[in-house]
């Protein structure tokens, strides 16, 4: 099995798993150590897909955001619930972010958002790919082709964290703003429905899943100051901007102000 087939079997696990545990009511939450939540889907998702993996990976790597990482030149970054405080709220939009690091690059991922009915999938050697309930799956994902920021639409996730200024002349500038949030708005962009998305604070579980999608799709996704994504530190913190890639410079000057 190639590694993008098994990518899409862990989701299929992981939304089984999620998607028994999401608006119970006898959901389990407890606080972590930096004030996010953590609810035992996430927990429950995590183990299951390290178990799969220990079966039919043994010599890859793992890193997971709830229980920890290993070093190896090939490494699946998991995402179990990206969204933690919209699944405990009900709230539909959450997802498990799966990829594969090789070395210093992502060439595999997945993002399954089995409350949507969603899923978005690419690997480096292959088309962007999604499907959603009552269409057939589409292959071939193309960013937009909006050139101005001034007719650009653009979404985020909140208002916390950003550079002094920065999100208010993003919001002035351009055309329509919402805020879809988490990994649904950079895979918009990939879709060509959206046009920017960002974020301002970020681990690795919460990118690399989004990253061979955005690419796949001829979009880009840097950080803030246009600098390249780097997987060499798993607690590392860092910025996110996705991009059609017509629009990536004017947003990173704009940042920059």
């Amino acid at each position: 099995m190639d590694d993008l087939a098994l990518a899409l079997e862990l989701a299929d696990a992981a939304d089984a798993v999620s998607m028994a545990r999401f608006q119970a009511t006898d959901l389990h939450v407890d606080t972590k150590p930096d004030l996010t939540p953590v609810t035992d889907a996430d927990r429950a998702v995590e183990q299951t897909l390290r178990e799969l993996l220990a079966r039919t990976r043994p010599d890859d790597a793992v890193h997971g955001e709830e229980y920890g990482s290993q070093d190896g030149h090939r490494q699946w970054i998991i995402d179990p619930i990206d969204g933690t405080k919209n699944f405990v709220r009900g709230v539909p939009v959450w997802a498990t972010l799966i990829a594969l690091r090789e070395g210093p690059g992502i060439t595999t991922g997945v993002v399954s958002a089995p409350a949507l009915g969603r899923r978005w999938w690419a690997s480096s050697q292959g088309a962007a790919s999604c499907s959603a309930p009552g269409r057939t799956q589409r292959v071939g994902l193309t960013v937009s082709n909006v050139s101005a920021l001034a007719d650009s639409s653009f979404s985020f996730s909140d208002a916390i964290g950003w550079p002094p200024g920065s999100l208010d002349r993003l919001l002035q500038t351009t055309w329509r703003q919402r805020g879809y949030g988490d990994f649904w708005s950079h895979m918009m962009v990939a879709e060509g429905v959206l046009d920017i998305a960002a974020e301002p604070a970020l681990k690795i579980h919460d990118v690399a899943a989004l990253v061979p999608i955005i690419e796949a799709a001829g979009g880009k996704i840097t950080s803030f100051d246009g600098s390249e994504l780097h997987w060499d530190d798993a607690e590392r913190e860092f910025s996110a901007l996705t991009t059609n890639g017509l629009l990536h410079n004017s947003v990173v000057d704009l940042l920059g102000t």
